[in-house]
């Protein structure tokens, strides 16, 4: 892949068609979307799956996440390969 195939700017689907949006936008899509499904489902409506080649930090801050905010248990690092 080249840099022309690379994005360089959020996306968000409007009417069906990808286009443009700001950061601001595209997170407020995401929080909002996230919030809606553990309105609705719950915890455990949610799951975190991160990565076992991140570092520790990141992992920690991952599964902190996933518990207090997002109300849920079901996360995974993949630390088994």
């Amino acid at each position: 892949m080249g840099k022309k195939t690379r994005l360089t700017h959020p996306l968000v689907r409007r009417n069906g068609v990808l286009e443009r949006a700001s950061w601001t936008e595209a997170l407020a899509r995401a929080a909002g979307g996230l919030g809606a499904v553990r309105d609705a489902h719950g915890g455990e409506g949610i799951g975190i799956f991160s990565c076992s080649k991140a570092t520790n930090e990141t992992n920690f801050l991952a599964q902190k996440f996933g518990r207090v905010v997002m109300g849920t248990n079901n996360i995974d690092s993949c630390n088994r390969t």
